[in-house]
């Protein structure tokens, strides 16, 4: 069960540090260094939200009471087309920094597409001083896959609760934890005889965190740090009415509903900004930075599933696909006893 924070820690990584110092030397720019990290890792950070919330069900039927299923699945949502590139103009910068081109490419984006070069022009112990940096290039990563196991166990009253968790893993440099729990609630009854036909319909509502702790270690140049660290965390929700069609052998299951969730990314420690004054000759000055950045990102909106199930006795294999802001594809297998 370790494994399934696995792809949230790669995801994680290459978005805050896959172009090694490029990233951090966005630190430069000071008070617009938020803004311009948001705008390149703003579709992973969507993705993220987006495929922790799927997954949840593969079936509106309810467990007997104790009955129980292990299921074991991935979802992936892809970044639309439209997320590939910023436009730096519409992110609020000060009149500080200044760039060659007014677009550059996000995280999503293919490594071909050409960055923009930013100039921060600032004040420094009393001196007027500049830097310049180039803003990463794209890392193709236009999917943000999710694992996840997960328990469901049948309750009184037609409910089932669900449940995610595993404990934080990694390696030395990088931690990642993640929980979740949902309840779903069978109200086929509501409906008179429906209860009688293979027809179900239950409400669902579910919630995940997931937190990833990353050592960025020394680094050097403009930007130099030794006790450098990030810490993410992942809020998201997920409020579903849902339906399936359980047949004998391949059940047809749906919903519609709202996802929602909120990231945030504090990049920690102390950092030395190393920038060349404006004079004739130019010398460097430095300035040290404490706690340097911190991002706030949410994305939600309304969706519409639509998934089918093969049944082999107790084991079952789904796929369902989902539409919304960062269309999500879900997949797996479950072990069901009712």
């Amino acid at each position: 069960m370790k494994k399934i924070t696995f792809s949230f820690i790669t995801m994680f990584v290459l978005a805050f540090s896959a172009k090694g110092q490029e990233l951090e030397t966005i630190l430069l720019a000071k008070d617009d260094a938020a803004k311009l990290t948001e705008a390149y890792i703003n579709p992973v950070m969507k993705g993220l939200i987006y495929s922790s919330n799927s997954g949840w069900y593969h079936t509106a039927k309810v467990h007997k009471k104790l009955g129980f299923d292990i299921t074991i699945g991935a979802s992936g949502s892809f970044a639309p087309s439209k997320d590939d590139i910023f436009d730096l103009t519409k992110l609020g910068l000060s009149s500080n920094t200044t760039f060659t081109n007014n677009t550059s490419p996000t995280i999503s984006a293919e490594e071909n597409v050409p960055a923009t070069t930013v100039t921060f022009n600032s004040t420094v112990a009393g001196q007027n001083v500049s830097a310049n940096f180039g803003m990463p290039t794209g890392e193709s990563l236009n999917i943000t896959p999710a694992p996840m196991v997960q328990v469901g166990i049948g309750l009184p009253f037609k409910f089932e609760a669900m449940a995610r968790f595993v404990p934080k893993v990694g390696t030395d440099d990088v931690k990642a934890g993640l929980f979740g729990i949902g309840i779903k609630k069978e109200i086929t009854d509501w409906f008179g005889p429906m209860d009688k036909t293979p027809l179900h319909i239950s409400l669902l509502a579910a919630y995940t965190n997931m937190t990833v702790d990353y050592e960025i270690g020394n680094v050097s140049g403009q930007v130099a740090t030794t006790n450098g660290s990030a810490e993410f965390k992942l809020n998201s929700y997920t409020i579903q009415a849902i339906a399936s069609l359980n047949l004998p052998i391949i059940n047809f299951y749906g919903g519609v509903g709202y996802n929602g969730g909120t990231t945030n990314l504090d990049m920690l420690g102390d950092y030395t900004l190393t920038y060349q004054t404006n004079t004739t000759p130019s010398v460097q000055v430095q300035e040290t930075v404490s706690n340097p950045l911190s991002i706030n990102n949410s994305a939600g909106g309304f969706n519409a599933t639509a998934g089918a199930r093969l049944s082999l006795g107790f084991f079952k294999i789904f796929g369902s696909y989902t539409l919304q802001e960062q269309n999500t594809l879900n997949a797996g297998m479950a072990f069901s006893f009712r």
